[in-house]
């Protein structure tokens, strides 16, 4: 069996080593490399997921459409349309055809989960455009629903208690940059110095 590793970082968001994932999710997490993904369609909705029940931390949770772990050595891009597939199912076709962009590369945040479990992570959040009508299967270990949501859908969530706290935080930085398809590239500069796009 693969065990799943995830980067550890200092304060300066440099790479210190790696550590396995569920062994490192604790009360005491480590700060450590991650990412969230918003998937939308050329219509300008948002895959948004709920987190499967379970999950160790934050089972059932309504957030945005993948999150994951970059492995060492592994890019960003690289690790998102890993997760999309692994999580979401999403065909190889459609992953080919998908434009990505990092549009919070600097994004990061501490929680703590109500059975005291912490996370707490660098997570760029990165968005990844496909074409509408595309299947998602998603994995059920991972998501326990999937739906298609207007953004206007998905700025009522950010207000609500059974949305993830990385998503409240998320949204109320990406809701002044107004609807997904008008979501800027902001470049990779602004990535951690341990991952690379």
């Amino acid at each position: 069996m693969v065990v799943e590793e995830i980067v550890l970082l200092n304060a300066e968001d440099e790479a210190v080593g790696t550590a396995p994932k569920a062994a490192s999710h604790h009360r005491d997490t480590p700060y450590h490399l991650a990412f969230s993904c918003y998937l939308a369609d050329t219509e300008g909705r948002i895959l948004i997921t709920q987190r499967a029940l379970g999950k160790r931390t934050f089972p059932g949770v309504w957030t945005g459409s993948c999150c994951g772990h970059p492995g060492p050595r592994e890019g960003l891009r690289d690790a998102v349309l890993r997760r999309l597939h692994d999580e979401l199912g999403i065909t190889d076709d459609t992953l080919a055809a998908a434009s990505l962009a990092p549009v919070l590369p600097g994004f990061q945040y501490r929680a703590v989960a109500d059975d005291g479990t912490v996370e707490h992570e660098r997570c760029p959040v990165v968005r990844a455009v496909v074409p509408s009508g595309g299947a998602v299967r998603p994995n059920p270990q991972e998501v326990e629903a999937a739906e298609w949501w207007t953004w206007e859908q998905c700025l009522d969530l950010a207000g609500r208690p059974e949305s993830s706290p990385w998503y409240r935080l998320q949204l109320a930085e990406l809701a002044p940059l107004g609807p997904p398809l008008d979501w800027p590239d902001a470049g990779t500069a602004a990535l951690p110095p341990a991952l690379a796009w």
